[in-house]
């Protein structure tokens, strides 16, 4: 019941009159007591994150078309509302929120019920055409498994919750024809619309044609007649198939976002893709050509023998991630999923798999070379007792214990100095310059913190730097590594890591961890580089869980200032 109240709370904030709020909540009250009641699996919560997005139950992907609509957030997310496992007859789950951080789920938005999506209603996005008319593009999977892209839109505008959401009669309004060639099974995630100078509006589908990943581009005048263009917006010959594209315009005067169609002189673009054979998310800064209706990259593409030199929003777990304009803030927002590294097994015990990473904002570094992403702002009013620490050095060897917040649930900012650099590790020429690898093969040692640890350290997550030095210059690496992350070695332990571009000789290296129960999420150099893992310890749980600072490295290390917060529990769905 607490749900209805947080709804009623939310409708009345928005100035909806009380007559319509008791019908609304009359209408929930029933949906909840029939969605509960269906319950027949004791879930296991002991891993369930406290202020992360997941629905009640059962498995969760992709985000999809989130938006602001009439002073209220909307995510909708691929969802299997039968178990927690992955099947193609997935629906779009849908919840509502004031702040981003507190949730209430609604009814599914669209559920697999007509020829062309009978197998699934997959990915999408949604757009907001002039008059505030939300458009849903979706990917549908018919009864040959082949991927057509389709169009819902509101049954009652007047809804302030938008439930539900009416099918067009004449779907599906692209697909892979023997003239297109489009490949019938690799033909997914259309993008948010932009509307060009010309009048048009324009998508891109995820594609490819055996190893070469393709953004086709469709153009329409009225949003229900899409012709494809003869080019796509951008390929790449080795990269495979091009899953949940995003494209969307970065302002290169500061942290302010700007809405997705538009462009001029001040305006850079940037190209997200999925690559299924990685399961990671890519970008690239470039420039769009409005006349020739392509993207040009500052930088290589997406080719596979290079990738490890194309920049990820994410060097962990975030995957089929998706933007969107908040026009109330003024920001960009990125939302991501983040699957689980337990097996299938312990997923099913839990009753629940997948969640969602906190949103981001994301801008354009005054570089223009790279994206920067922090944690919504709204997450802080979650952050309860506080401890801090100024002006403590860590000699080589230091554990340094951070008491008085909650371990397992918690909101921590470090920053450190680092002396004598001239002790740094050499960066040898001969190692490939992966951090991945430097970070799991190479490292001798580094400085940050130890999370979700046992008290005697049979468990624990390290997030830390390592420096390392070439060529009269600096190296630094950030680093998660899950290889002492729990004793259940089931679990996927990998280690990830990420370069972090500062200077060490100048700048101070900063780090801020979300630690929610089963999730780490890490920002490195104030949003320069960001790595999410997922870890199931199986004694640094609750209040068994520790929190420290440390130095195994060989530099002299200082921590100018730490920062802990315990975190509340959100309303989560």
């Amino acid at each position: 019941m607490a749900s209805l109240h947080l709804l009623a709370t939310l409708l009345l904030i928005l100035g909806y009159g009380r007559s319509v709020i008791a019908h609304i909540i009359d209408e929930a009250s029933h949906q909840t007591t029939h969605y509960s009641s269906n319950n027949m699996i004791i879930p296991n919560h002991t891993y369930r994150p406290s202020f992360h997005f997941l629905p009640s139950k059962n498995w969760m992907n992709d985000p999809n078309g989130p938006m602001r609509y009439k002073g209220m957030y909307h995510l909708f997310y691929q969802h299997n509302p039968k178990a927690a496992v992955w099947n193609t007859a997935i629906e779009w789950g849908h919840s509502i929120s004031k702040d981003l951080v507190n949730w209430f789920p609604l009814q599914p938005a669209l559920t697999p019920n007509q020829p062309y999506d009978i197998k699934g209603c997959w990915s999408g996005s949604i757009t907001i055409l002039p008059n505030q008319k939300p458009f849903i593009l979706y990917t549908g999977i018919d009864h040959n498994n082949h991927q057509t892209q389709n169009l819902a839109i509101p049954k009652n505008l007047s809804d302030p919750l938008l439930r539900e959401w009416v099918k067009l009669p004449n779907n599906p309004l692209m697909k892979p024809t023997l003239g297109n060639k489009i490949n019938v099974t690799s033909f997914r995630d259309p993008t948010t619309a932009w509307l060009g100078h010309d009048g048009f509006w324009r998508v891109i589908v995820g594609s490819q044609e055996n190893e070469k990943g393709i953004a086709i581009l469709y153009k329409s005048k009225d949003f229900l007649h899409w012709i494809k263009a003869k080019h796509p917006l951008n390929s790449a010959k080795k990269s495979g198939m091009w899953e949940c594209p995003d494209f969307y315009p970065v302002s290169t005067k500061g942290k302010i976002g700007i809405e997705t169609s538009v462009d001029g002189p001040q305006v850079r673009h940037v190209l997200k893709v999925s690559l299924y054979d990685t399961s990671h998310d890519y970008y690239l800064i470039g420039t769009y050509d409005t006349t020739k209706d392509v993207f040009v990259p500052d930088e290589k593409g997406f080719d596979k023998d290079e990738l490890y030199l194309v920049q990820r929003y994410d060097y962990g777990k975030f995957y089929a991630s998706k933007t969107f304009y908040d026009g109330a803030k003024k920001r960009r927002v990125l939302w991501g999923w983040i699957n689980e590294s337990s097996v299938q097994q312990d997923d099913e015990k839990k009753a629940w798999s997948g969640i969602q990473a906190i949103p981001r904002t994301v801008w354009l570094h005054e570089s223009g070379k790279q994206l920067i992403q922090w944690p919504i702002a709204e997450i802080e009013k979650l952050r309860g007792h506080h401890v801090k620490l100024h002006s403590k050095v860590l000699k080589p060897g230091t554990l340094l214990q951070v008491s008085g917040v909650t371990p397992a649930q918690a909101d921590v900012e470090i920053s450190f100095q680092v002396s004598k650099l001239e002790n740094a590790q050499e960066l040898n020429p001969s190692w490939k310059l992966d951090p991945q690898i430097l970070c799991s093969q190479k490292a001798k040692g580094g400085f940050g913190l130890l999370v979700l640890a046992s008290k005697g350290m049979q468990e624990y997550t390290s997030v830390f730097f390592m420096i390392f030095k070439t060529n009269k210059k600096y190296v630094v690496v950030m680093c998660s590594d899950q290889s002492r992350s729990s004793l259940n070695h089931k679990n996927d332990l990998t280690t990830y890591g990420a370069f972090v571009n500062v200077d060490p000789a100048h700048e101070e290296l900063s780090l801020r961890i979300l630690i929610d129960q089963s999730v780490v999420e890490s920002f490195g150099g104030k949003g320069k580089a960001c790595i999410t893992s997922r870890v199931y310890p199986t004694l640094a749980i609750n209040d068994k869980a520790h929190l420290h600072a440390f130095n195994n490295g060989t530099l002299h290390v200082k921590i100018t200032r730490l920062s802990a917060w315990s975190m509340k529990k959100a309303k989560v769905n």
